[in-house]
C-alpha cells in the first residue's frame, strides 16, 4: 500500500525555528503509512501578478510539490497578530495565475507554536481564512496553539512529556481528516 503524501509548510524561516521542530515532532506522532515533506518557501520571488505568465521554477517547483501531496500540513508562527509574510507569499504563488490554484481540495491541518501564552491563534484564524478561500478543508477540532516553553521537546526532537498526549491526539485527528477526504 503506498504512502499518504503530506505537503508541509512551515511559516518560518528561522535557523531554529519552533515551528520547524514541531513540524518534524508531528512526523514522528504519525503512522508509518503517512509520509511528510517539508516544502522549501524560502526562496520565492515576492508575488507579483505580473509574473503568473512566466512563474519562477521555484513557484513551478512549490506548486507540483503541492498538487503531488494528498494532504496538506501548516505550522506557523505569529507575526504582529498574523501569518509571516513568507507563507502568505507562498499562499498566492501557489494560488495563482487565478483558476490554476494548487491547494484546492486539498485537506489541511493548521497548527503552530509561539513564546506567547495564546500560542498562534491569531495567525492560524488569517491562516484559516486564506484557506477557506483557497478550497481547502481545514481540521477544525481540535485545535492547537502551542505555547512554546521549556519541556516542549525532548533533547532528541520529540515531543515533551507534558504536551505528548494533547499533540498525539491532534495527530490522530487530523490522520483522520486527511483519509477521510482522500
Amino acid at each position: 500500500m503506498s504512502k499518504v503524501q503530506i505537503a508541509v509548510i512551515v511559516g518560518s524561516l528561522r535557523k531554529d525555528s519552533f515551528n520547524r521542530k514541531l513540524a518534524t515532532a508531528i512526523e514522528r506522532l504519525a503512522p508509518a503509512d503517512f509520509q511528510f515533506t517539508q516544502l522549501r518557501i524560502d526562496d520565492l520571488p515576492l508575488y507579483n501578478q505580473d509574473d503568473d505568465g512566466n512563474q519562477a521554477a521555484s513557484v513551478l517547483r512549490l506548486k507540483s510539490e503541492v498538487k503531488a501531496a494528498q494532504g496538506l500540513l501548516f505550522v506557523t508562527p505569529e507575526y504582529n497578530r498574523s501569518i509571516p509574510g513568507v507563507l502568505k507569499n507562498a499562499l498566492d504563488h501557489g494560488s495563482r495565475p487565478y483558476g490554476q490554484s494548487a491547494w484546492g481540495g486539498k485537506p489541511a491541518g493548521v497548527i503552530g507554536a509561539s513564546v506567547g501564552a495564546i500560542g498562534t491563534a491569531l495567525a492560524q484564524q488569517h491562516l484559516r481564512n486564506v484557506l477557506g478561500y483557497l478550497d481547502v478543508p481545514t481540521l477544525g477540532q481540535p485545535e492547537g496553539f502551542i505555547h512554546a516553553k521549556e519541556g516542549l521537546f525532548d533533547a532528541d526532537g520529540n515531543v515533551g512529556e507534558g504536551s505528548k498526549k494533547f499533540l498525539q491526539g491532534w495527530v490522530d485527528a487530523y490522520v483522520a481528516w486527511v483519509k477521510q477526504h482522500i
